[in-house]
């Protein structure tokens, strides 16, 4: 008799329910060579996050695994926005922007506690600028259709001032309002990670496949060891997927391809203080001064700037940023802000590596002109590979990825996908979307009690409710992510769990002590802070 943990859980999960415990000795026990999985998942990103709930929800038996933490590589490390694409519009890919503007709706619908809505202004200081991106932004206002979330609307200069009150006005003839929306990617991928779960999946965070498994040249599992106790663990599966995002290459090595598939790309993100940009409006700029586009984003209580766009050989779990991209940021900031930020006002600097998938031939070097859409590839031996794409549309990449294995005779069909109106861990699903949306808290707002959604009532029955470690982080958020997120190292927390470390790294650094003592008590297991004190560091411009 299968033992029940084992089990898909197949009826519908309520959102009320006490949070599944995430405890690693209890994990590690569920992973058993014996079992046979329907599917095993190489990577513990946006898409395979996505394609675990997409697969444990038809009723697939779903293991995952992650070499580090979930979202520790590009998924956390985002511009925060959930997007259609408006410079793919420009490109003429009317389908890309299609499907991202349905999904993200979708994404807003699932899990409103941690995407919502968000107006962009665009200031425009030449006169051609007004018709040429007005005319785009109409037009994806159409394909929008139902699923728009606000009219795009020409501004005055003093209305633009009004919504930018910090925008530089010399020159400013006025500006377009538009909407899009913006999420907290780490969280929204836990989200992820924790409804599959709720479905019977089994995942596994510093837990790195080491190796393929073959039978008869066909890939049949494979082999795992746990980060933490270096304890090797063998796993069974009808059809292994490698969603590792930039590191596929790694994996499709083994499985003997000759060729790279991903041209990875650089992208930095500085984060300053919300005096720069006050409000609850986003600036985006179409076109720097090298073509790029800039963005000024408010997010929990902060402004994100960026993002750059550099070629780059080297796959770094912590890649730095280069003098130039940070030249680059400071000084197209400063043409569009009227009190620019300096170095020192830098409060945390990230960059995340973008899978970008390559053409059959590379013709030169930039990777602006690379694909940013998902590719899937199935290998003679049967290993499934998809890399490429955006948050945004993670739910309908997995759906394709899953379809695919199908298609190719690895997994049994089980039906259709099941996530488009499946609202994540988190959402409370018998809300009414009007006063719920009204009530909700700004996501230009500091991180806090409300960020848990529904689970707020589980957050407030655990030790250390009125003890704030900072003002948006208290030793009951520290013990809730060790019991219910996954988190066991300090870095999960402070990174992850709390977006501290992205949002201020100094204030990260000084409270890692005390947070590293609370998280040790809960798993019993070392939460490394010297560790975490080093990667502050790289957070900071010296």
């Amino acid at each position: 008799m299968k033992s029940p943990e084992m089990e898909p859980c197949l009826h519908p999960v309520s959102q009320h329910e006490q949070p599944l415990p995430t405890r690693r000795n209890d994990l590690l026990a569920r992973l058993s060579p014996q079992t046979v999985y329907d599917l095993a998942i190489v990577g513990g990103g946006a898409t395979g996050l996505g394609l675990a709930l997409d697969a444990a929800s038809r009723g697939y038996r779903v293991v995952l695994v992650e070499s580090d933490d979930f979202a520790k590589g590009t998924s956390s490390r985002s511009t925060k926005l959930v997007h259609g694409g408006v410079r793919y519009l420009a490109q003429g890919n009317i389908a890309l922007v299609r499907e991202a503007l349905h999904e993200r709706s979708t994404l807003l619908r699932n899990a409103p506690h941690i995407a919502q809505p968000l107006p962009f202004v665009m200031p425009l200081y030449a006169w051609w600028e007004k018709p040429f991106y007005g005319v785009g932004l109409k037009a994806y206002d159409a394909l929008a259709g139902k699923s728009g979330l606000g009219a795009t609307v020409f501004l005055s200069r003093q209305e633009t001032e009004r919504c930018l009150p910090s925008v530089q006005m010399a020159g400013l003839r006025g500006g377009v309002k538009y909407w899009d929306g913006q999420f907290n990617d780490a969280k929204l991928a836990l989200a992820l990670a924790r409804s599959a779960a709720l479905r019977g999946a089994l995942l596994l965070n510093h837990m790195r496949a080491t190796r393929l498994r073959y039978a008869d040249e066909r890939v049949c599992g494979l082999q795992a060891e746990d980060a933490l106790t270096g304890e090797t663990h063998t796993i069974e599966a009808r059809c292994v997927v490698n969603a590792t995002g930039v590191w596929v290459d790694a994996l499709r090595a083994q499985d003997g391809a000759q060729q790279r598939m991903v041209a990875p790309s650089q992208g930095v993100h500085m984060v300053v203080d919300k005096k720069f940009l006050p409000g609850h409006a986003g600036l985006m700029i179409p076109k720097t001064a090298d073509g790029r586009v800039l963005f000024a984003v408010p997010w929990l209580g902060q402004v994100i700037l960026g993002t750059t766009d550099t070629p780059r050989d080297d796959l770094a779990r912590e890649p730095l940023a280069f003098e130039e991209e940070i030249d680059f940021i400071l000084q197209e900031s400063a043409r569009y802000l009227r009190y620019p930020p300096k170095r020192s006002d830098v409060k945390s600097i990230w960059v995340g590596l973008r899978p970008l998938v390559k053409p059959p031939q590379d013709e030169g070097n930039n990777t602006k002109a690379l694909s940013r859409e998902h590719t899937v590839v199935v290998s003679r031996s049967g290993l499934v590979t998809v890399t490429g794409g955006k948050w945004t549309t993670y739910r309908a990449m997995a759906q394709e990825v899953l379809d695919r294995c199908v298609d190719s005779g690895l997994l049994a069909s089980r039906g259709p996908a099941q996530t488009e109106d499946m609202p994540l861990v988190g959402a409370d699903a018998g809300a009414n979307a009007a006063s719920d949306a009204a009530a909700r808290v700004s996501m230009s707002e500091p991180e806090g009690v409300h960020s848990y959604g529904s689970e707020q009532v589980w957050l407030g029955q655990l030790p250390g409710t009125q003890n704030w470690l900072t003002p948006s982080l208290s030793e009951a958020m520290v013990r809730f992510a060790a019991r219910y997120e996954y988190a066991l190292r300090l870095e999960d927390v402070l990174a992850r769990r709390s977006r501290l470390l992205f949002l201020d790294a100094q204030r990260a650094a000084e409270i890692a002590p005390e947070v590293g003592q609370i998280l040790a008590s809960e798993t019993g297991i070392d939460p490394d802070v010297p560790g975490f004190l080093k990667l502050a560091a790289q957070y900071t411009l010296a």
